[in-house]
């Protein structure tokens, strides 16, 4: 499956100990599916007058020596998980790599008011029943990482 992930830099050996705490999986390395997505991340970079670059790699197909989840849609499982990673906990189910929707400026803008209490889970869900999921893939294991997944190109943005 071919990847991509913005950054500022060229990242040709990805590890899960340069990200960032409370992201929608947790701690790991984030690549997208889908190129656009990628360049839209890559151009917050751009527009703060900073290089960017969208890294391009390949995840082998079979990676049986792993555990990866897949949140197919915005739904209570996907919200709860996302929940406790926001928070900076851990999830009580440990996966080698999480694969789901990303909690983008709307989808985000309804997670927010449900973290802070302002609107009922089911309300949350209700609104997030209606968004068409968007792709991110978490890996929080650095041997996957180390394994299976292969640089491939990185170009400036």
């Amino acid at each position: 499956m071919r990847l991509y992930h913005a950054s500022t830099l060229v990242i040709e050996k990805p590890d899960v100990l340069h990200s960032r705490d409370k992201l929608d999986f947790g701690r790991g390395f984030y690549l997208t599916a889908i190129p656009e997505q990628a360049v839209r991340y890559a151009e917050r970079f751009t527009r703060r007058g900073k290089e960017a670059f969208i890294n391009e790699y390949e995840l082998d197909e079979e990676t049986p020596d792993f555990n990866i989840k897949s949140f197919p849609s915005y739904d209570e499982e996907w919200l709860d998980y996302v929940a406790v990673c926001r928070k900076g906990g851990e999830p009580q189910s440990s996966y080698d790599a999480v694969s789901g929707g990303v909690a983008n400026d709307k989808v985000f803008n309804t997670v927010d008011l449900y973290f802070a209490g302002v609107i009922s889970k089911d309300e949350a869900l209700g609104r997030l029943k209606y968004e068409k999921p968007n792709h991110q893939l978490c890996i929080l294991n650095g041997q996957m990482l180390d394994r299976h997944l292969h640089f491939i190109k990185a170009e400036r943005v």
